[in-house]
């Protein structure tokens, strides 16, 4: 690709706006990356009446209107997120999701919060395919191939694929802990539950011949963090998985969010990003397998033992959850402002380590503890992306890490990509 490849943030006015703090989608090289919809009419800028049904269906409509408004269609999603304030709705979404979907169905991650902005039931996101790309001195064909795929060695669900690759990345649904034998959850408590996740994203890569190393980002969703010990010794049986991955000790970036709830009971869920180093037809042979994973750490942020703050492949950079710590490891004095500000310095501290800007930043995604406190949140966001550039997903979760007040992700363009295998 042209070193020309640029962040490309675009609103339209017929879906709802949130000036300032985001824009409704930010593409980048062969993705976009949608900000977290809420079931908010764009004529009102207002809750729509009704309850859950009434409240997916503006959430999808909302994202098909931004969607059409950069000359895409609902089949051009990989990913949707469905973020709910009762886990026992999700049938009911499930439903509305049916009316905007046919043969093609995107990989899908469900998950209960404790709260959304505005006081809404739900909020969903998406990521889509930009075939088209974001090159402004050489547009690329529109011709890429979106591959959805099952396997019959992990659990399948009405309602998504197992995997959808795009370009260079492939997308996941977040895998419960169902055996496939059985379609039910596994007996056991967290160890056995995480087990079980682990071993069914295994399953999905290893029949769409991914090795397990190819995994950038897992996020992990807990419904209780007093779990994360447990998990983490499950985890370390998982990564690193190669001899290659081990003695580099390769981790993927991680975040570990709590939640109210998961379908069927579950204890874990658990997403995971790929690489996809072959691409997507019609990409050209001598391109394939000529990329690799660039995993980085700084000592002006906080390490973690589990993960990598930063591991970039081709055109984008995946980052790790970021905590309000300094590098010393000391939690940063104050409240929600003060916090939200040592995870933006620290997402710039990363940033930065690898070159690129808080410019080159397309979605972060915020966890508080309190919605009461946004405002405060917003006052420090605001320095760090005063344009609202970014797209951005706000909910509010049962907990997080060590009592912080707010905990931050993110994924950053990679204008240069990264280099083929010497």
């Amino acid at each position: 690709m042209a070193p020309s490849n640029a962040v490309l943030a675009r609103n339209t006015s017929l879906a709802p706006l949130d000036e300032g703090h985001s824009s409704q989608t930010v593409a980048f090289s062969h993705y976009n990356h949608l900000s977290a919809q809420l079931p908010v009419a764009a004529a009102t800028g207002e809750l729509v009446a009704g309850g859950i049904t009434e409240q997916a269906r503006q959430c999808l409509t909302n994202l098909k209107t931004v969607i059409e408004g950069i000359d895409h269609t609902l089949d051009d999603v990989i990913r949707l997120t469905v973020m709910l304030t009762d886990i026992a709705d999700l049938a009911a979404v499930d439903e509305v999701c049916g009316e905007f979907y046919g043969d093609y169905l995107p990989t899908r991650t469900n998950l209960a919060v404790t709260a959304l902005p505005l006081g809404a039931a739900v909020q969903i996101e998406a990521v889509v395919s930009n075939g088209v790309g974001t090159i402004p001195d050489a547009p690329q064909p529109g011709d890429l191939v979106k591959v959805a795929r099952n396997v019959a060695q992990a659990p399948s669900n009405a309602c998504s694929t197992q995997s959808v690759a795009f370009s260079h990345y492939n997308n996941l649904s977040a895998q419960l802990p169902i055996d496939p034998e059985t379609g039910t959850l596994v007996a056991g408590g967290i160890a056995e539950q995480t087990t079980r996740c682990l071993a069914n994203i295994k399953a999905i890569m290893e029949g769409i011949d991914a090795p397990f190393d190819d995994i950038v980002k897992i996020t992990i969703h807990l419904l209780d963090l007093a779990d994360v010990p447990a998990v983490d010794e499950v985890y370390s049986t998982f990564f690193p998985d190669s001899a290659i991955a081990r003695t580099a000790g390769y981790l993927p970036a991680r975040s570990i969010v709590a939640v109210t709830g998961l379908p069927e009971g579950a204890r874990v869920q658990v997403e995971a990003v790929l690489s996809h180093g072959d691409g997507t037809p019609p990409q050209a042979v001598e391109d394939r397998h000529g990329l690799v994973i660039w995993a980085a750490n700084t000592d002006q942020a906080p390490r973690d033992a589990m993960s990598t703050q930063s591991v970039a492949f081709s055109h984008y950079n995946n980052v790790s959850a970021l905590l309000p710590f300094d590098a010393t490891g000391a939690l940063v004095a104050g409240g929600a402002k003060e916090q939200a500000g040592q995870c933006l310095a620290n997402l710039k501290a990363i940033v930065e380590s690898i070159g690129h800007s808080l410019a080159d930043v397309v979605k972060v995604n915020v966890f508080v503890a309190d919605l009461g406190e946004l405002d405060e949140l917003q006052a420090a966001y605001a320095e760090y992306f005063p344009g609202g550039v970014p797209a951005r997903r706000v909910v509010q979760v049962p907990a997080l890490a060590k009592g912080v007040r707010v905990m931050m992700d993110a994924v950053v363009a990679n204008a240069e990509g990264t280099p083929p295998r010497r």
